[in-house]
């Protein structure tokens, strides 16, 4: 992992991958990276080309050579290299960027996670304000702050994207019936709210539904914190930015759907609760709509990437992926939806719940 992170932080595998399949030098690739002056600067060596310059790339040379030797490179000559598929992608910032923001700050709270547990009693953890990453790092932020804190919340926004890889869009055609069960019928009125993107990071979700759809009915809205929002660089100016915590009230009433991707599961029953109970005070009966974009582990041959999420949330925030029975105990039981369906886009998707209020106080 150190090598891995060390060549996305340093531009490494971006480097490598601009410059094609053809064999790369160690030293060439360092000098080009200015690699030497940093690491000088840290070793208090002044004088260049002596043999701290070298050691240097040395450094650099046994990184490389043992990414090699576990595959993620391809070692053509002495201190040269070409990428693998594997090392080409971290090239990509929202795979590159999501190892540096969910292991350079995180990966304490899984290694220590056996502590955790054994200091509490080997109990499942459910508390929110006590998970094993804050207790390996002792901190009282949660990941979240606490990743923006040491300031890698821009690589999180990269990572968020990152989850519409290799997967079917939920708003195609072949997954869920956008048109059927959402445009029509809806309000027509230009300012009316039509989807709205809660905790949203900086609009991933609603730059992939405009390709879809880039004529809705009402307005595309974008909720998330201030931090979040400022982060925001590039977005279509069809979407409506909005500053919002969703432990507070809800300031938009009446939309034809509110979204959330990846956001229940981040924390335990009690506050997901809470925040569908904000979420519920706001919907319209009978026209509005709440779409939970996460995996439904089956309870028999659960797919790896969900697992392997679950073992995220269980290490880093006390919470956990949901099963078929775990949704509806939340949302129906706990919460007062109805679940009119669970749509899946294939086999290893993350899946779309549908809800809406219930008809007369009956769920």
């Amino acid at each position: 992992m150190a090598g891995l992170n060390f060549g996305v932080d340093c531009g490494l595998w971006t480097l490598m991958a601009q410059n094609s399949d053809k064999p790369q030098k160690v030293g060439e690739l360092a000098a080009e990276l200015g690699v030497d002056h940093a690491l000088l600067s840290m070793l208090e060596c002044s004088t260049p080309g002596s043999l701290c310059g070298q050691s240097i790339n040395t450094l650099q040379a046994r990184l490389m050579r043992h990414l090699s030797a576990m595959g993620y490179l391809i070692e053509i000559g002495v201190d040269e290299y070409r990428l693998t598929n594997y090392t080409r992608a971290m090239s990509i910032p929202v795979i590159g960027n999501g190892y540096l923001a969910m292991l350079s700050c995180t990966s304490s709270g899984p290694m220590r996670f056996h502590e955790f547990c054994r200091k509490r009693g080997w109990v499942n953890p459910t508390d929110a304000k006590d998970t094993a990453m804050m207790y390996a790092y002792g901190t009282t932020m949660d990941t979240f702050a606490w990743q923006q804190s040491l300031g890698y919340g821009t690589h999180f926004n990269d990572h968020m994207r990152g989850y519409a890889l290799g997967f079917l869009p939920w708003m195609d055609d072949n997954f869920y019936p956008v048109k059927e069960r959402l445009i029509d019928g809806a309000d027509t009125d230009p300012d009316a709210p039509f989807l709205v993107d809660i905790g949203g990071n900086v609009g991933h979700d609603l730059e992939l539904f405009l390709g879809f759809f880039p004529i809705v009915p009402g307005r595309l809205i974008l909720q998330d914190l201030p931090v979040v929002i400022g982060q925001i660089r590039d977005l279509n100016p069809a979407v409506l930015r909005m500053e919002y915590d969703f432990n507070t009230k809800q300031p938009v009433k009446g939309a034809r759907a509110y979204y959330m991707h990846n956001i229940l599961h981040d924390w335990p029953d009690d506050v997901c609760e809470k925040i569908l109970a904000k979420i519920k005070a706001a919907m319209k009966p009978g026209y509005s709509r709440l779409l939970i974009h996460e995996h439904v582990i089956p309870e028999t041959g659960a797919y790896w990437e969900a697992t392997a999420l679950d073992m995220v949330m269980l290490t880093l925030l006390s919470a956990h992926e949901r099963t078929h029975a775990a949704w509806y105990n939340l949302i129906e039981t706990r919460a007062g939806f109805n679940i009119n369906k669970i749509w899946s886009g294939g086999k290893g998707s993350q899946c779309l719940i549908e809800c809406e209020l219930p008809i007369n106080g009956v769920v």
